[in-house]
């Protein structure tokens, strides 16, 4: 392990306050995907048996430990939950980030002491 020149450790530290300042304001994120779906009801008449289906309606997918669990957004809130999906993917992005950084404070001996300097 080689010791972490001063300024590189500033950098660092600097870039992980910006991803966690980052991360804290992503409130509507989900851990998901969104999509539409048409379907077909049970009434042997209807026009959805003609090709004409019923929807879109919209869901989100969600997987909470091995189960995925797919969640109907009314149409008030679809906007918010495509975003919340968008916020979802960025955590994601944002969290390999902080891990790099983390990893490289890690190697140069300053992952859990205090900053060799001014920060």
């Amino acid at each position: 392990m080689s010791k972490l020149p001063e300024s590189e450790e500033t950098q660092l530290r600097r870039r992980r306050q910006a991803l966690l300042a980052e991360l804290a304001r992503l409130e509507l994120a989900i851990r998901g995907c969104a999509f539409e779906r048409y379907s077909v009801c049970s009434r042997p008449q209807c026009r959805c048996h003609r090709g004409e289906k019923h929807g879109p309606r919209y869901y989100v997918a969600v997987t909470a430990g091995k189960r995925q669990r797919q969640h109907y957004i009314p149409r008030a809130e679809l906007e918010a939950v495509l975003e919340g999906v968008r916020q979802g993917h960025r955590l994601l992005e944002l969290l390999d980030a902080l891990t790099a950084v983390n990893l490289a404070l890690m190697r140069g001996g300053r992952l859990g002491g205090e900053p060799s300097g001014d920060t």
